[in-house]
């Protein structure tokens, strides 16, 4: 595992302070849990965006069929 250090704005910190005091779990817990929550998803949005604005070899559905069937039955 690795450190990271962040800045919140106060209101947020102070959610969390509260959260992790109403349940007895520390901070670092719930900031691990929303990150792993939410990774995918914003993999998913900036991939898909920096492909839009970086478009490379687009396949039609029959250009993909073609080249797993060729793959698969060698």
């Amino acid at each position: 595992m690795t450190t990271l250090s962040i800045r919140l704005p106060k209101e947020i910190d102070k959610r969390l302070n509260h959260l992790a005091h109403e349940t007895g779990r520390t901070k670092t817990y719930y900031v691990r849990e929303a990150i792993v929550e939410h990774i995918e998803q914003l993999e998913d949005i900036y991939l898909a965006l920096n492909r839009l604005e970086k478009p490379s070899k687009r396949w039609t559905l029959e250009e993909l069929e073609k080249n797993l069937a060729s793959f698969f039955y060698v």
